[in-house]
């Protein structure tokens, strides 16, 4: 496998999303990511749920083109093995508990003695210390804690709700990736090793905020107000089905008025300008106005009127429908290989496009522990050293 990170070695202990699908990055650019999973079932989105001789399809989704092994931390043999890896690893990854890592003794100091120039990356729920630090955390409570499901408020149906697919955990994950490969830059440049916290409170927050928190971003007393994204966006009904639009600036509104046959909309003060459109009271009845006039054209209809008048507008596909859109398909955006033992995969490819590191990726999903032995082989461990391991209960 080719990509920009050929030759890099990450060291992955994170379990479920916030770190697997961060390291999975790492592997589809080409990256040799070594997973390291607990005994038993192994990480828990191994669960059989959308199933198939040994591949859960949400362990793939997070986990492919990695290596999986299998080993007992809480034994000293398997922490030396974790140790040993280490060693000529170019980043380590986990997401436990605050001090849990330190207590297996592969935390950061431990794995720094073997290695001073790797760059380790903890995930926490709440940040390293303070008064929510040692709590369980999952996507929804990093939602709730941010902000974000109060924002989630259809004006149809009055009350919050959460995002239902788990935006906290994959916010951190691309963070964890951008700031994985941002250190190792660093370290190119001269700057060593280091240890990088991600909380996924924090890393959420920052991705909720940009258009999540408008109104309480600028503090002075005299701020405009305006109107938030959470209440503009909304499916529209028309006669016989529900589209997606979102006419931003003055031309594209221009343009829907236009294409809803109704341009003398165009000349009217309240709904000329954004400045104006953005006074509550304009919003209001200009919503009015386009709720009216939608149901007038079918969904065929109004989409080519909409898109010749050039405003950004789709159809809303149901899931089975994604596979047959015209652009998903131009643009390869889903794969399907075939797996030796769970048959045929469809996923997302990378999407990232690189002109002089292409990514040629082989397609991998590994069943627990199927790397292991071959893992501790190339650490140097002899066949009667693997085998006394198994006796000993460190690994399958």
């Amino acid at each position: 496998m080719t990509g920009p990170l050929t030759g890099f070695k990450v060291i992955d202990l994170s379990q479920v999303v916030s770190g697997p699908m961060g390291t999975m990055v790492l592997a589809d650019q080409g990256a040799d990511v070594i997973k390291v999973e607990p005994q038993g079932m192994g990480d828990v989105t191994r669960v059989p749920r959308f199933w198939h001789n040994g591949i859960a399809a949400f362990y793939a989704n997070v986990n492919r083109n990695k290596r999986a092994i299998t080993l007992d931390l809480r034994q000293h043999e398997g922490r030396d093995v974790v140790l040993d890896l280490c060693v000529d690893a170019d980043v380590f990854v986990q997401n436990f508990r605050p001090g849990a890592v330190d207590r297996l003794g592969v935390g950061y100091e431990d794995v720094k003695a073997v290695n001073p120039d790797i760059i380790y990356v903890s995930i926490t729920g709440f940040g390293p210390d303070g008064p929510y630090s040692g709590r369980p955390v999952l996507d929804p409570v990093i939602q709730g804690n941010t902000g974000m499901i109060s924002r989630q408020l259809n004006p149809e149906i009055p009350f919050p709700d959460l995002v239902r697919n788990l935006v906290a955990d994959k916010s951190t994950s691309f963070l964890l990736a951008q700031a994985a490969t941002a250190a190792l830059l660093a370290r190119e440049r001269g700057a060593g090793g280091q240890h990088i916290e991600i909380p996924m409170l924090d890393a959420t927050m920052y991705f909720f905020w940009p258009d999540g928190m408008m109104d309480h971003t600028m503090l002075h007393e005299d701020v405009l107000p305006g109107v938030l994204l959470s209440t503009v966006y909304n499916l529209t009904e028309c006669a016989d089905g529900k589209i997606v639009y979102f006419a931003i600036s003055d031309p594209q509104r221009h343009g829907l008025f236009r294409a809803l046959k109704r341009p003398e909309l165009i000349d009217d003060e309240r709904f000329a300008t954004l400045e104006a459109v953005s006074q509550p009271e304009n919003f209001a009845a200009l919503g009015a106005v386009l709720a009216e006039s939608f149901p007038n054209f079918t969904v065929e209809e109004i989409l080519e009127r909409l898109v010749a008048e050039d405003v950004p507008s789709g159809p809303v596909l149901d899931a089975d429908e994604v596979f047959a859109d015209d652009q998903v398909r131009h643009n390869e955006t889903l794969i399907t290989w075939e797996h030796p033992e769970a048959g045929p995969i469809r996923q997302p490819r990378h999407p990232v496009r690189f002109s002089g590191t292409a990514v040629d990726q082989h397609w991998t999903v590994s069943a627990p522990s199927a790397d292991t032995e071959a893992v501790l082989l190339e650490l140097g461990r002899s066949p009667d050293q693997v085998a006394a391991l198994r006796d000993a209960g460190v690994i399958p």
